[in-house]
């Protein structure tokens, strides 16, 4: 018993580590994107792709790091769609930038769906998932947005994405913070 309450505690740990890395990471990215992206497009242009970019790697990265791609579906599609999707922002930026804001919120849903069911999984396991969750349902929302944002006026894509990954960054807080005492309540009644 007491090794699989040691291990449970170690694969909680690097799954706080895994939430704290991809807010701190979400949060450099929105705070590049206020400081130089609104301002520089070419900046904007390489922000935009790099986000769908590093979703990709982390979640390959999260399924790899979590008994693997054929055990962890949903990080596995959600690895390939925010590839294609990074992929689709470079050529979009080239074409029509209204459709890099199409992309992103055809991304939102479908990466908001996803971490829908890797949220509700994970919390039979580790609990305290419910940030994470909500992300997921918030970022499926938040998609339809960004496609009603790109019938619009022109507002450049960056400042509409910003804050959907600022609200990223808060959700991988929180929920490392709660899994974190969560872990902590649960190995001082073990």
């Amino acid at each position: 018993m007491a090794n699989n309450t040691s291990s449970s505690r170690t694969d909680a740990g690097a799954l706080v580590r895994y939430y704290l890395l991809r807010a701190v990471v979400a949060a450099a990215w929105v705070a590049a994107a206020f400081a130089i992206g609104v301002a520089n497009p070419v900046a904007a242009g390489i922000l935009l792709v790099l986000y769908p970019a590093w979703d990709a790697f982390a979640n390959a990265r999260d399924a790899q790091a979590n008994g693997g791609v054929r055990a962890n579906i949903p990080q596995a599609l959600n690895t390939a769609v925010s590839a294609a999707v990074a992929l689709g922002v470079l050529a979009a930026l080239r074409i029509d930038p209204r459709l890099v804001l199409v992309l992103f919120g055809v991304w939102a849903v479908l990466a908001g769906l996803l971490q829908l069911a890797i949220g509700v999984r994970r919390w039979r396991t580790y609990g305290a998932q419910w940030a994470m969750v909500l992300s997921g349902a918030q970022s499926a929302l938040a998609g339809g947005f960004f496609i009603k944002s790109a019938a619009a006026p022109a507002m450049p894509a960056i400042a509409v994405v910003a804050p959907y990954a600022a609200f990223g960054a808060f959700y991988f807080l929180v929920s490392a913070i709660l899994l974190a005492v969560k872990t902590r309540r649960r190995g001082a009644t073990a």
